[in-house]
């Protein structure tokens, strides 16, 4: 998220996002998924078909990890694994799927699963974002880890847990069941990490994401009529309308960020808008850019701090959580929410007709669209698991085209298609949504989740966020301080491959 995903998430969590990158604050709890389970009849969100057929045809040849370098599975599998044939297996998985639509289709396809295979159980242990994230590496690295987990794309979790061998290439098991292929390398790509384990988005492939995923913007169509403000076609015209909802009464943009995370997919969508192109952040987001030292950076905070001065955020916004602020808005308190996809199907499921949604406008009307996302938390298989084999099968059928359309019919966005695409209304807010993705994807303007860059940019960025709203801390100071960051990661990367490559261990 990707807190994205809470994305938190972030909300994967997500590209990321993205990343980014997502799920609410809600306790850890364990779910055997057995009880039977009425097939929901809504037909709502799809994903986007561009991303899955233009892209296609980049995809890499099936059994390689994408690097050049031949074979490289860690289960071993020559042959597609059948589950039937494993005994009693007991299959412990650990997801941040704690939202209405994305809990509801996880737990039918958990259902659908035990149900193929009556002698697999699944264990699942569903946490909020923040909590998956805070606790994943202590798990990881005990002697009973779970079997499968959703890691978050980027330096801090997923090339770490790679590099420290907690995690199972899975470059043999896409092979067999055709990852590769199904898959574009657009997002195949963010779930490889070399083998030297430094870099992530080259190598070999770690995990498989679910969901697609971006941030958008949410807007209540009843709050904007009695305003008098219609809805904004440009960017100009979206900041233009804030100080007009001001001055009606309304407040202009909901938000909550005691979580943190939240301000990060706030700024990232800012700084999206204010750069030169997608490829200014994206390419530093990877490694291969200039930093942060820029106009685009400093501007984003300047904006958001604007924001929190001028009343267009409320009050102590700081101190409100993730869900709350979403239970406000979609209660009338706010004309825009600026989050995920992530939250569509709940925030539907309360306003009904009221809900409107739309990506970040373009700079000029239907102009090229960019935004923050791109997919959901990985789904990756653990080095210690006894049974790689059921695990891959099941991340298998959580990724098929199936699976993608039970996400379609709970509301959530399939990182690749399913049929039930058809079926969306094209005016409804699921169909923004797909119309959304398509062009974004069609348009190149998907951009990773910040978190991506470094190991610890999470961490510093959203509290040092937190202080931009509060003005404790001034947009030139948030630049130098992640410009210092991200050069410092930088050149501790080149003085690793330096040592690597037989120079001078420093």
């Amino acid at each position: 998220m990707s807190f994205r995903r809470e994305e938190g998430a972030a909300g994967r969590r997500p590209f990321r996002t993205p990343d980014s990158r997502t799920p609410g604050a809600r306790s850890a709890r364990t779910v055997h998924a057995r009880s039977p389970r009425t097939a929901r009849s809504r037909t709502v969100a799809a994903l986007a078909l561009a991303l899955g057929t233009a892209l296609l045809g980049a995809a890499c040849v099936p059994g390689t990890d994408g690097s050049g370098a031949g074979p490289a599975g860690g289960g071993g599998a020559t042959a597609v694994p059948d589950p039937a044939k494993a005994g009693k297996v007991t299959l412990t998985v650990w997801d941040q799927e704690v939202r209405g639509g994305q809990n509801a289709e996880i737990e039918q396809l958990n259902e659908e699963f035990q149900e193929k295979y009556p002698n697999v159980r699944i264990k699942r242990v569903a946490r909020s974002f923040s909590d998956l994230k805070t606790t994943l590496k202590l798990a990881l690295s005990g002697n009973t880890p779970p079997d499968v987990v959703q890691a978050n794309q980027g330096y801090a979790d997923m090339v770490a847990f790679a590099k420290a061998g907690m995690l199972t290439p899975l470059d043999d098991y896409a092979g067999l069941y055709g990852w590769n292929s199904r898959y574009p390398n657009t997002l195949l790509d963010l779930n490889r990490v070399s083998a030297d384990g430094r870099n992530f988005g080259t190598g070999r492939l770690y995990g498989l994401s679910q969901t697609g995923e971006y941030i958008g913007v949410y807007y209540n169509k009843d709050v904007l009529d009695d305003a008098g403000v219609e809805l904004p076609r440009t960017w100009a015209e979206f900041t233009d309308a804030l100080p007009k909802l001001k001055k009606a009464g309304e407040l202009p943009v909901q938000f909550g960020n005691l979580d943190k995370y939240p301000a990060i997919h706030t700024f990232g969508v800012l700084q999206d808008q204010a750069a030169d192109s997608p490829a200014q952040i994206r390419d530093t987001i990877l490694g291969k850019g200039g930093g942060f030292d820029n106009d685009a950076t400093e501007r984003a905070a300047r904006t958001l701090a604007d924001w929190a001065d001028q009343g267009y955020l409320p009050d102590g916004a700081n101190g409100t959580g993730y869900d709350d602020a979403a239970k406000k808005f979609a209660g009338g308190d706010g004309a825009f929410l600026v989050t995920g996809t992530w939250q569509l199907a709940d925030l539907k499921k309360q306003m009904g007709g009221k809900l409107g949604f739309m990506p970040p406008p373009p700079a000029q009307a239907d102009g090229p669209l960019r935004t923050t996302g791109g997919q959901g938390l990985a789904w990756a298989v653990t080095s210690k698991s006894r049974h790689p084999d059921v695990a891959a099968a099941y991340l298998e059928h959580l990724t098929d085209a199936h699976a993608a359309d039970v996400m379609t019919d709970e509301g959530v966005l399939p990182a690749v298609p399913g049929k039930a695409a058809d079926r969306v209304p094209k005016d409804s807010p699921d169909g923004q949504m797909v119309r959304a993705w398509e062009r974004l994807n069609e348009d190149d303007g998907m951009i990773p989740y910040l978190d991506y860059t470094t190991p610890t940019l999470f961490d510093t960025l959203s509290a040092d966020l937190q202080g931009v709203i509060e003005g404790s801390l001034s947009p030139e100071r948030l630049r130098s301080k992640m410009q210092d960051e991200y050069a410092a990661f930088r050149a501790e990367q080149g003085e690793e491959k330096e040592s690597a490559d037989g120079g001078t261990d420093r």
